[in-house]
């Protein structure tokens, strides 16, 4: 699996899979959430009504996936990321959650290259660092990696895309 990281708006990222870090009521919020939805049209919306109804939302560290809708992606994986609140090693465990079952997700539909975000470091304040790390070991040591072909790690502002861009690089030595 090649692991990557651009410094880009997420939702003009041409993949099998994009990864929303979506709340738990999967109806769109601020942030990545809110840039998807807006993006991607209606019909992600309609696609997490009908997961709503049969499931009531998304938990704290699963996912979900629905269409792009009018995006470049062809499918999106929303997660719903832990707000960080001090709680390390609980938080730290659901946050990896996100990526592994982002990751286990793309598995079970055949999704061959994904694109993820800097979920939780927004307004849920996971620090930073400590997110990318987090985020790079779990994909690096996905069990199933050999059935994914590229990740990218897509950084919107200079401050992750340093911290992602430093840690690929540790790891590719």
């Amino acid at each position: 699996m090649i692991l990557a990281v651009i410094k880009a708006d997420i939702t003009t990222i041409e993949v099998d899979a994009i990864v929303n870090a979506a709340n738990s009521s999967l109806l769109g919020g601020g942030g990545v959430d809110g840039a998807i939805h807006r993006k991607g049209g209606k019909a992600i919306l309609e696609a997490c009504m009908v997961i709503r109804s049969k499931q009531g939302g998304c938990k704290t560290g699963e996912a979900v996936i629905t269409t792009a809708g009018n995006l470049p992606s062809k499918n999106v994986i929303h997660t719903v990321g832990p707000v960080w609140n001090g709680e390390s090693a609980e938080k730290e465990a659901l946050l990896a959650s996100c990526y592994r079952n982002s990751l286990k997700l793309a598995v079970e539909n055949n999704l061959k290259t994904l694109a993820f975000p800097n979920i939780s470091t927004g307004i849920y304040h996971f620090p930073k660092d400590k997110a990318a790390e987090i985020a790079i070991a779990t994909v690096n040591n996905f069990a199933e990696k050999g059935k994914i072909e590229k990740v990218i790690f897509v950084c919107f502002d200079d401050e992750n895309y340093k911290l992602y861009e430093e840690k690929l690089n540790r790891i590719k030595q």
